[in-house]
């Protein structure tokens, strides 16, 4: 038990025992109640009196006495002779105060411990057998009306004893569990306490700002990092909308993620990122909201300088890659003009030579129709379209090319596939994706070329049987101008993959290399 308690504890005795007095006796005597008992009303006069100059110096003494534990026994064996005095004089066997006694051991197993309550149960079974003792050899000057023979005085000390005892070890018991009760829910609210303060550490310290609010989006917890971010202090922000501190925020909260520029209370414009989600108790009861904010401002300048050298980066290896598609050709057809030019070439070897310079205009030609097909798109003409009526005059097309006897086409369509989107481009990427996969079955093979619709999106894949794709590779494939082919611009899969994206949708490759290649797209509706 500690100190505080302890006092606590004496104090309410004190406190007791002055308004027993006051109440029980005092009003009693005030009143000159006759079962009290006494032939000397004076003497009980005297006895109260006594009783509250003793109440008033135990009061005096309590902020002096070091020993707290050794003041409650004195002034519980104080009580114990003087409700024995007062038995005494209201009649010994025939008292009706005999009870205090019982009032006492209860006292001293609450105040003290269940110890104290068995010592002040033995003091007070002694003095009480002591006195009816007394009283019945008429050693003492109690009258008592009657005969009382022995066995009746035994009788009542008994009962008394028992009684005594009984209440020392239910008052123990009870006082023992109480004591704990409260020493366990010291420690858990010290732990409590622990916890709270270990929780408001962590919830200072994080880098990131942090906020809760309750269901109407008033602030509970505001961080050190959320008042550098916002620049509001937490005094003004606590119990106020949240919106005050992050006005881009709507009032009350809602769920979900947000980024925005915030310009108040902060020196120079940041760029804030926020994700709120709702806050629930242990119930699942939704409490209130809880955000977590970073300032965005040095990532993004990050991001847009990073983006700037990949740009550029970019732009320089694009350019490297046209000089090259656009030299070799070039190469060719002036070394062709030169031989023609010195006419000593047979007639035959003349034709060759036209027929090369001819093949690598046409190459040249391709080359840069493709790249300004794919630098500078055409606007979308978005309309509803039937993707297998698109599929049908695609692959129709296809089987009409220079590898139609080794290779064959099959078809897996499912249901109808009506989307809205720009048939001229669709097609443009239904042919590229087509003739990339017979290219790769140079031995012949399957193409398979299979669609599926679900409510919320449609797919068409294209699954050819050719060499497939190395994985070293396979992230470079719609890189423009990459191409592991001896003759390919590197433009068919970049041109398909850019219109794919114009249509909000996904180009997906999946390959097993000498197995099969699959490319899936993948359109919203």
């Amino acid at each position: 038990m500690t100190e505080k308690a302890l006092t606590s504890r004496i104090k309410a005795l004190i406190a007791f025992r002055a308004l027993f007095i006051t109440l029980l006796l005092g009003s009693a005597f005030l009143f000159k109640v006759s079962y009290l008992g006494s032939p000397h009303p004076k003497l009980i006069s005297y006895f109260i009196i006594a009783l509250y100059v003793l109440t008033i110096i135990y009061s005096l003494l309590m902020s002096r006495i070091k020993n707290l534990f050794l003041f409650g026994y004195i002034q519980l064996l104080l009580d114990v002779i003087a409700e024995i005095c007062l038995i005494f004089m209201t009649g010994g066997i025939e008292s009706v105060f005999s009870f205090t006694l019982i009032l006492t051991v209860l006292s001293s197993s609450i105040v003290l411990n269940k110890r104290a309550g068995y010592i002040i149960a033995s003091l007070s079974s002694i003095f009480y057998g002591i006195l009816l003792n007394l009283q019945f050899y008429k050693m003492l000057p109690i009258e008592y009306e009657g005969i009382m023979e022995v066995k009746q005085f035994l009788f009542n000390i008994f009962t008394h004893i028992v009684s005594l005892y009984i209440t020392a070890y239910l008052a123990g018991y009870l006082s023992y569990s109480l004591e704990k009760t409260v020493q366990k829910l010291e420690e858990r609210n010290s732990s409590l306490k622990d916890l709270e303060f270990f929780n408001t550490k962590v919830i200072e310290s994080l880098p990131s700002g942090l906020f809760t609010t309750d269901i109407k989006g008033s602030v509970l917890i505001f961080n050190h990092a959320a008042e550098l971010i916002s620049g509001s202090k937490k005094e003004a922000v606590i119990g106020s909308p949240i919106n005050t501190a992050l006005p881009f925020l709507p009032h009350p909260p809602e769920r979900g993620k947000y980024e925005s520029v915030l310009a108040a209370n902060t020196e120079q414009e940041k760029i804030v990122g926020l994700n709120i989600t709702e806050l629930r108790d242990i119930s699942e009861n939704k409490t209130g909201f809880i955000g977590v904010f970073q300032d965005l401002t040095e990532k993004k300048k990050l991001e847009s300088e990073i983006k700037n050298k990949e740009k550029w980066a970019a732009i320089g290896e694009l350019s490297a890659n046209i000089a090259h598609e656009i030299r070799n050709p070039l190469a060719s057809l002036k070394g062709s003009i030169e031989m023609l030019k010195e006419g000593k070439l047979p007639e035959k070897h003349k034709e060759r030579m036209m027929d090369i310079a001819l093949s690598e205009m046409e190459r040249l030609n391709n080359t840069i129709s493709d790249f300004l097909t794919y630098s500078s798109p055409k606007p979308l003409e978005i309309q509803p379209v039937d993707l297998h009526s698109i599929l049908d005059s695609t692959l129709e097309l296809l089987k009409n090319t220079e590898h139609k006897s080794e290779i064959s086409i099959k078809k897996d369509y499912e249901g109808q596939l009506l989307v809205h989107a720009d048939p001229e481009k669709i097609r443009q990427v239904f042919w590229n994706l087509g003739v990339n996969a017979f290219e790769a079955m140079k031995d012949g093979g399957v193409l398979t070329v299979s669609t599926k619709s679900t409510p919320q999106r449609v797919s068409i894949s294209f699954s050819d049987t050719g060499s497939g794709i190395a994985q070293s590779t396979i992230n470079k494939i719609f890189y423009p101008f990459f191409t592991t082919k001896e003759r390919g611009t590197g433009l068919g899969l970049a041109i398909a993959y850019r219109i794919v994206e114009e249509h909000n949708g996904r180009l997906v490759v999946t390959s097993k290399p000498g197995i099969k290649t699959t490319f899936e797209i993948i359109l919203m509706h």
